[in-house]
């Protein structure tokens, strides 16, 4: 079974044709980073433009290098949320024209549940089920069990900002470049991460045990910089603030994800989203000889239709469809929390 999988959610307009949940025939992202690199960060009505001018050639091209044509197509899925309202709207309102016009079945996918499948992609050994989900983009900190491809329980999220936020607005505020999370990351490299202290986050209220929050360090960042200075006579490095703030953003997801790997007993990680592809994430989960972490290759840890197709198809053998009247929504409840 070909399923067409269409993206857009936030800024990056994407397309993909994936045979029978894993084989890729074709995975087409559009990026509009040049447009909203001006601004430091996704502006929503460009996105919402761009994708509007973007989507029929994107999907077109994915079909020319699946080396099939429309009527091939056995089915659509598509990003429904979590997203950028505008975004999503438009590439939902594209799939449903595509599946109506073909008379095919229509697949609406939470885009977050599809990070997670994205390494099934690509794994000669996917990761058996349950397993713990670490989802982290420039939205979402999200830390859950997963019992099946569309069956997670949330066990601990952000009570503030999501990392890939503070990575952005980080990189902002020292004029670093866009986007943040790669241009710290590369920074960080030539860095020295112990040239200040930043503190974790103290989540002493309620049961957080499992959440991570980034405001506070966000703040130390940008506006107490001189107070966390480790070697107060060196002059300040721009790759040293870039290691550091790394090191302890990085810092503040482990502290989280190990406590749920010990309090669940699960030793299997799977990772996703933009925030994945960070090299110390990497590094440091690589530490872990008790623990399997299975992160996608790096064009699959940003938004792409490949994993929307992918997921899509598992719903389908399901028996699963989505109504022409199925609508895009922003948020989804339990993805983000409150304090305490």
């Amino acid at each position: 079974m070909k399923v067409l999988g269409i993206e857009s959610s936030c800024d990056e307009c994407a397309a993909a044709v994936v045979e029978d949940g894993s084989r890729m025939l074709s995975n087409v992202v559009a990026t509009q980073i040049p447009f909203h690199a001006p601004y430091n960060g996704v502006v929503p009505e460009i996105a919402s433009r761009k994708h509007t001018e973007w989507i029929y050639n994107v999907v077109k091209e994915s079909l020319d290098k699946a080396g099939l044509d429309a009527k091939d197509i056995d089915a659509v899925a598509v990003t429904s949320r979590p997203g950028l309202l505008g975004s999503l709207l438009v590439g939902l309102s594209f799939a449903k024209a595509f599946a109506w016009a073909r008379n095919i079945p229509l697949i609406a996918v939470d885009h977050m549940l599809a990070h997670l499948y994205a390494p099934r992609l690509v794994s000669e050994n996917p990761p058996a089920y349950p397993f713990l989900g670490l989802l982290v983009s420039g939205g979402h900190s999200i830390i859950c069990r997963a019992d099946n491809f569309d069956d997670i329980t949330v066990l601990g999220t952000t009570i503030d900002d999501a990392v890939g936020e503070a990575f952005d607005k980080v990189a902002k505020h020292y004029g670093f470049g866009y986007p943040g999370g790669a241009v710290i990351d590369r920074m960080a490299q030539s860095g020295d991460s112990g040239a200040f202290r930043f503190p974790l986050p103290n989540l002493h209220k309620g049961e957080h045990r499992h959440d991570v929050s980034y405001s506070g360090l966000k703040t130390a960042v940008i506006n107490q910089l001189e107070m966390f200075r480790v070697k107060k006579n060196d002059d300040i490095k721009p790759e040293d603030i870039a290691a550091s703030f790394q090191k302890t953003a990085v810092d503040i997801l482990l502290r989280a994800l190990f406590n749920a790997a010990c309090d669940t007993g699960l030793t299997t990680i799977v990772a996703g989203g933009g925030v994945a592809a960070n090299s110390y994430l990497r590094a440091r989960l690589a530490e872990r000889q008790d623990l399997r972490c299975v992160f996608p290759p790096l064009d699959l840890c940003g938004d792409n239709g490949a994993m929307i197709a992918g997921i899509g198809y598992h719903y389908l053998t399901r028996g699963e469809r989505s109504p022409l009247s199925v609508n895009a929504s922003a948020r989804v409840m339990g993805f983000k929390k409150k304090y305490p």
